[in-house]
């Protein structure tokens, strides 16, 4: 441990050894946090609002408005309720389903627009929609555009009891492998309400498990129970701080909240702020072994990792900003939660984490309290025992260091071949598109869809809606298509028609819309330009090319970002350069490792199409802290005068068991989202999981200090420290 005493702190870092001062901060932070949370309400308390994911300017946006304003019913969005019965519907049941429907129509629930007469129709009439099979019927209840998620619940709710008090038993309730009648509520209404009760679970979910597992991990590791215990309270204030914050800012209309936005910046900060806050510590106990007073060792603690904290804070916030730039709505809508979420955790860890300290100087570390070698021949002998000298810190990672440098080509060579070789597995990945295949498969409205994708011919799950703008009847043409199954009878308005086509795959396989994309090439042929093509196959589609485009547009921006951040933080080109290379490549190696877990020993047959851009962007960013905190002791060593293996071999040294402990804790609260019932945040938390893992054991300690012994003093230039010797 390097400590400059000749070099004073700063005044900034000196104002924590005045203890009105740290009062004072500690007292603001817990004022904001609670005046705010007086003021505004909390962001995952506001109501959520359907959130639309593709630019109005996309065909498949197109075409609903076209179908919205020529061919709207104005019914209102869909609940579809599906019924079953494996031994095939009956009379009884279609009576029963006829008795809801009037009921309905005598007693509307809240927010019911429109339900069609199927009270009032013969039930031999509506025994010819049920299936071909004829174990499977779909009836649809409309509701206002307007009516709040909260409501709709309620009305499900009220339509559940109406069934259940006909039947005597809850038929949406029945496990569907059991006899009898079964229900299920699926489509918009039925997904919505599945969708918003998974997240409001997963946020008390995260917040408990993540808060657990790093108490545990911090225990384990430090053995301080005060040690455990500072992190969370200071990422914990940050974070009502930041909540009531995002609650405002939505409620002006300057934010639109993202439910699953909101589950995983919970993740993020207390991840990376639990990070800052041992980087912080660390040093601070480090530098209570050379210097007695304990709040000079606060400042020069402060001075020396604040900087790194600071330019680490800057990359993650600087890199996660970068999602402004998304077309794709849930990426643009992850943007400001998440940086401004780090903002604010990493001016708490600069400013409330200090105060903490400094009111608790060394009994923070209770019960192994850090002091000088007087000090601690003095307690020896208060305690009437020999003075034993402490074992030379960092052994283990000293050891990997000097091993590093010394062997740096082999040891380079399997780094390489390591993450290679799990790179050459991301070619290889399935991606989805579809929102519905990321939720449990027992969730009702899965269930629901699951029947009609069992009862039904696959192209009538989603029918694509092909509106032209012509007068000739194209049925003949469209059912001549080679992955066309039928063609309903065209609806004409204003010199539109609209002609609903089922297609022969399933309307959710990549197939399909390959289809979709070989049927925008035959109505060109057809009739030109003058054609649109709606429906959850076309809007696939345009999913995958808009993701494509982000990826293409926010990966290299981040890229060069953050790579000038590290030119200008480092002054050596070069150096940067390899660490931005080694984080990509990181990357690419955790996507190939996540491919791995997710298809081959989870057994799921595709990755969600949001995973690749969403774990770039954390495994960069964050990659990249631990990189910034090791490279900067690195570069503390040679300006004090250091050989440049001997400063590489400090620098793995000193910072390698902090490294450690916060990617083992940044890892493990991302793997808390595989604990979750939704796909999507299960395979998020593998992936960014495994880059971080990988980052922490192969790339920070063995990779990048491989690559800077190699390079030799070139790893500085232009810099003045390339000139020393």
């Amino acid at each position: 441990m390097l400590i400059d005493r000749k070099k004073e702190a700063p005044p900034v870092t000196k104002l924590f050894e005045r203890k009105p001062m740290r009062i004072v901060l500690l007292g603001l932070w817990i004022a904001l946090a609670l005046l705010l949370g007086k003021l505004f309400p909390q962001i995952n308390s506001i109501e959520d609002v359907a959130l639309v994911n593709l630019p109005e300017e996309e065909m498949s946006m197109q075409a609903a408005a076209l179908k919205d304003t020529y061919f709207s019913s104005n019914t209102g969005i869909p609940l579809l309720i599906t019924w079953q019965r494996e031994e095939g519907l009956t009379l009884e049941d279609i009576q029963i389903i006829q008795t809801l429907y009037n009921t309905l129509d005598e007693n509307p629930v809240a927010g019911q627009k429109f339900i069609p007469p199927l009270g009032t129709i013969p039930p031999q009439a509506l025994m010819g929609s049920v299936s071909e099979d004829g174990k499977a019927l779909v009836t649809p209840i409309f509701f206002d555009e307007n009516t709040s998620t909260a409501n709709l619940k309620e009305s499900v709710s009220a339509i559940t009891k109406q069934v259940s008090d006909t039947l005597d038993v809850n038929p949406f309730d029945t496990p569907l492998t059991d006899e009898g009648l079964h229900a299920r509520h699926s489509g918009p209404v039925g997904i919505s309400i599945d969708a918003t009760d998974l997240f409001k679970s997963a946020d008390f979910q995260l917040m408990a498990a993540t808060v657990i597992i790093i108490l545990v991990i911090l225990l384990v590791i430090y053995r301080s129970p005060l040690l455990a215990i500072i992190p969370i309270l200071v990422v914990s204030i940050a974070f009502l701080v930041v909540s009531p914050l995002l609650g405002a800012m939505t409620e002006a209309g300057w934010l639109t909240k993202d439910a699953q936005a909101v589950s995983i910046m919970i993740v993020l900060l207390f991840g990376a702020g639990t990070d800052y806050c041992l980087f912080l510590i660390t040093k601070y106990r480090d530098t209570l072994l050379e210097e007695p007073n304990k709040l000079k060792a606060l400042s020069i603690a402060l001075r020396s990792a604040g900087g790194a904290i600071i330019m680490s804070a800057a990359t993650v916030v600087i890199g996660l900003l970068t999602l402004i730039l998304a077309n794709y709505g849930a990426f643009h809508r992850f943007a400001i939660p998440f940086s401004f979420g780090i903002l604010i955790t990493a001016i708490a860890v600069l400013t409330l984490l200090p105060a903490i300290l400094g009111l608790l100087g060394r009994y923070a570390f209770w019960p192994f309290i850090p002091r000088t070698e007087e000090m601690a021949r003095a307690h020896a002998a208060k305690k009437g025992k020999p003075y034993k000298p402490l074992a030379p810190p960092h052994r283990i990672m000293r050891k990997i260091g000097r091993f590093t440098v010394k062997r740096h080509w082999l040891v380079m060579a399997v780094t390489v071949l390591i993450l290679a070789g799990l790179a050459a597995m991301s070619p290889k990945i399935e991606f989805s598109y579809d929102l519905i295949s990321s939720f449990p498969e027992d969730m009702p409205s899965r269930e629901g869809f699951s029947i009609i994708e069992e009862h039904f011919t696959a192209g009538e799950l989603a029918p694509v809606s092909v509106i032209v703008k012509s007068d000739k009847d194209l049925t003949q043409q469209l059912e001549a298509l080679p992955y066309v199954g039928k063609v309903a009878k065209p609806q004409v308005a204003e010199g539109y028609q609209l002609y609903s086509v089922d297609l022969k795959e399933n309307p959710y396989a990549v197939k399909a819309m390959e289809d979709i994309v070989q049927m925008k090439e035959d109505m060109k042929q057809l009739v030109g330009e003058a054609f649109w093509l709606g429906g959850e196959t076309s809007e696939q589609v345009d999913t995958k090319n808009v993701q494509e485009a982000d990826e293409k547009l926010i990966q290299p921006t981040m890229i060069i970002i953050i790579l000038v951040l590290l030119i200008v933080y480092l002054r050596a080109p070069i150096t940067a350069v390899s660490l931005m290379a080694t984080v990509v490549v990181s990357f690419f190696a955790a996507l190939g490792a996540g491919w791995l877990i997710i298809h081959y020993v989870l057994g799921q047959s595709a990755m969600a199409s949001a995973i690749p851009l969403y774990s770039f962007v954390f495994i960069v960013a964050l990659g990249n802290d631990y990189n910034i905190f090791m490279i900067s002791e690195v570069w503390k060593n040679r300006h004090s005068g250091v050989s440049h293996n001997q400063a590489i071999e400090n620098g793995v040294a000193s910072t390698g068991a902090v490294i450690t402990s916060a990617g083992i804790i940044l890892a493990g609260t991302f793997l808390v989202l595989a604990s979750l019932p939704i796909q999507l945040l299960v395979q998020f938390g593998i992936v960014t999981a495994l880059g971080i893992l990988l980052d922490t054991f192969i790339v920070r300690p063995l990779l990048v200090p491989a690559l800077l012994a190699a390079f030799g003093k070139i790893a500085y230039w232009p810099s003045k420290l390339w000139r020393q010797k």
